[in-house]
C-alpha cells in the first residue's frame, strides 16, 4: 500500500512537471498531533480518556498484586501441601494469569478499548482538520499537501511549509463565530484577514512580532506608571488624614495618636508633650516664638563656636607634625 502511494505521489509530480515550469508548485505539510492537541475539545475529551486508562492500569496492578500473593503463599506452604493440593493451586493462579492478560489485551492491545476510543474521539476533530486543508489548499492554491505524523516519511520538512496554526486558527474561528454578535464577526473577519496576510508574507509576520512587541512593553509601562500613581495618591491621602487628625486635635486640645513624637515610648521620667490651646492670648504664642527663636540661634552660635574650635585644633595638630617632620630631616 505504501509502496503504491509513493508511486501515485511520483507520478503526480512527474505529470505536473511541465505546468510546474510555467508556476511554481506548492507544497505545504500539517502534523495532526500536534493540532489535536491545541484544540480544547480533543484535549478535554482526552483527558477524560486517560482517566479511564489509569483506571484499568490500577486494576492491572491490583490483579498482579493478588497473584503474587498467591504465588509467594503456595512457595511457602508447598511443603505442607499434598500433590493434588499443589496441581490445584497452580491451575487456580494460571488461571488468574490468563485473565489478567485478556482484560491487558482487552484495554491495551492493538485492537483494545482504548485504541477504538482513541480513534472515535480523534476522527470528528480529523474531519473538521480535512475540511480546513482542503479550503487553505483551495484559497492560497497549493498543489500538495502532506500529514507529517502519518505513514509517509518525511526526511526534512521546512518550518515555513507547515500550515498546522493555520488549521487550528480556522477551527478555533469556527467555535467562536457560534458566540459572536455581528458588530464581532465584523471584527472577527478584519483580524482573519490579518492573519492571512501574516501567513502569506514572512516579512510582514516579522513586522507583527515587532509591533505586538512594543504593543506588550507600552502596556506594561502603562501598568507601572498606574500602579506609582495610586501609591503616590495613597501617600498624599495618608498625609492630608494625618495633617487633618493633628488639626482636630489642636482645636479639641488633645494630642492625636499621629502626632505623638517616637520619644513617648520612653520612660516616664520624659517631660510630656504641652499642646497651646487655639484660645490662648497671643502675646503668649509671641513670646513663645521669641523663645524658640532665641534657642535655635544660641544653638547655631554654639555649633559655629565648636566647629571653629576644631578647625583650629586640627590647624594646630597639622604645624606641629610640619614641625616635627622638618626637625627629623634636619
Amino acid at each position: 500500500m505504501r509502496k503504491q502511494f509513493l508511486f501515485i505521489f511520483l507520478a503526480l509530480i512527474v505529470a505536473n512537471t511541465s505546468e510546474a515550469q510555467t508556476r511554481s508548485t506548492r507544497i505545504g505539510y500539517i502534523d495532526m498531533e500536534y493540532i489535536l492537541e491545541n484544540v480544547s475539545d480533543y484535549k478535554e475529551a482526552k483527558s477524560q480518556l486517560d482517566l479511564k486508562a489509569t483506571k484499568w492500569k490500577q486494576e492491572i496492578e491490583t490483579k498482579k498484586l493478588e497473584i503474587n500473593k498467591l504465588k509467594e503463599n503456595l512457595k511457602t506452604e508447598k511443603a505442607l501441601l499434598t500433590k493434588e493440593l499443589i496441581e490445584e493451586r497452580e491451575t487456580e493462579i494460571k488461571f488468574l494469569e490468563n485473565e489478567m492478560l485478556e482484560y491487558q489485551q482487552k484495554q491495551f492491545g492493538v485492537d483494545g478499548n482504548l485504541m477504538h476510543q482513541k480513534a472515535a474521539l480523534a476522527k470528528p476533530i480529523q474531519d473538521q482538520v480535512f475540511t480546513a486543508v482542503q479550503d487553505i489548499a483551495e484559497a492560497k492554491n497549493y498543489d500538495f499537501i502532506f500529514d507529517k505524523s502519518s505513514d509517509l516519511t518525511m526526511l526534512f520538512s521546512a518550518k515555513r511549509f507547515d500550515i498546522s496554526d493555520q488549521v487550528i486558527r480556522i477551527l478555533n474561528r469556527t467555535e467562536k463565530r457560534q458566540q459572536l454578535n455581528k458588530k464581532q464577526l465584523k471584527e472577527q473577519e478584519a483580524k482573519e484577514n490579518l492573519e492571512n496576510e501574516i501567513d502569506e508574507n514572512p516579512a510582514m509576520a516579522d513586522r507583527q512580532k515587532a509591533l505586538d512587541a512594543r504593543k506588550a512593553a507600552r502596556e506594561k509601562l502603562v501598568a507601572d506608571r498606574k500602579l506609582e500613581q495610586e501609591a503616590k495618591r495613597k501617600e498624599y491621602e495618608d498625609k492630608r488624614n494625618a495633617i487633618a487628625a493633628e488639626k482636630a486635635a489642636k482645636k479639641n486640645g488633645t494630642v492625636s495618636e499621629t502626632a505623638k513624637p517616637a520619644e513617648a515610648t520612653k520612660t516616664e521620667t520624659t517631660a510630656p508633650t504641652i499642646v497651646t490651646p487655639a484660645t490662648e492670648p497671643a502675646v503668649n504664642k509671641a513670646e513663645e516664638r521669641q523663645k524658640l527663636y532665641e534657642q535655635r540661634k544660641k544653638e547655631l552660635e554654639e555649633k559655629k563656636k565648636k566647629i571653629l574650635e576644631e578647625r583650629e585644633a586640627a590647624k594646630k595638630a597639622k604645624e606641629a607634625e610640619t614641625e616635627k617632620s622638618n626637625t627629623t630631616n634636619n
